[in-house]
């Protein structure tokens, strides 16, 4: 069914196989983008630029060289990119941490820090080593997938992903 939304968008313009498409993918790509931000009106906003990008660029899609999913990653891994050297990191507000025991609280706290510093010091790598990290904890793909929607061989996207692991261990692990 995408394939003729598509080619209706294409063709024609069609505003009605517009709304199809971004309705069809809408919650998939919000998931995507909450998980990034952490925030519902930032994902808001970053799930609507994404199907702006989306819908400006499908002219020149082509199907032969990837899956519209695929391609529709690709576009949202890259706008997640921009809206993080945009924002900074994601933070919750504090009304939606919950606050079992103070022990947990501590931890909590610490745990949260530590997100934040690791989220800023992935926004300082380069642009494909961060989709990577990003399709692969917040986007929930396997490294098949994320080949596939970076166009990399499998075994450069494993490879690039543990290396981020091994030089993230080393900036924030104490006992390296």
């Amino acid at each position: 069914m995408e394939q003729k939304w598509i080619r209706a968008i294409q063709r024609h313009g069609s505003r009605q196989a517009a709304e199809q498409l971004v309705e069809a993918y809408y919650d998939e790509m919000y998931r995507f983008a909450y998980r990034q931000t952490g925030n519902k009106e930032d994902a808001m906003d970053l799930t609507q630029d994404i199907f702006l990008a989306v819908l400006r660029a499908l002219p020149s899609y082509d199907r032969r060289r990837a899956g519209f999913r695929t391609w529709l990653y690709r576009v949202a891994v890259n706008k997640a990119v921009d809206a993080r050297r945009r924002f900074g990191p994601a933070t919750v507000p504090m009304e939606e941490v919950d606050i079992p025991a103070e022990e947990d609280f501590v931890g909590n706290i610490q745990n949260r820090v530590l997100l934040e510093q690791v989220e800023r010091w992935v926004a300082g790598q380069d642009t494909e080593a961060q989709a990577v990290f990003r399709l692969h904890l917040y986007g929930e793909k396997t490294f098949p997938e994320i080949a596939a929607i970076l166009d990399k061989p499998e075994s450069a996207v494993k490879s690039q992903y543990y290396r981020l692991l091994g030089r993230l261990r080393k900036e924030f692990d104490p006992c390296e």
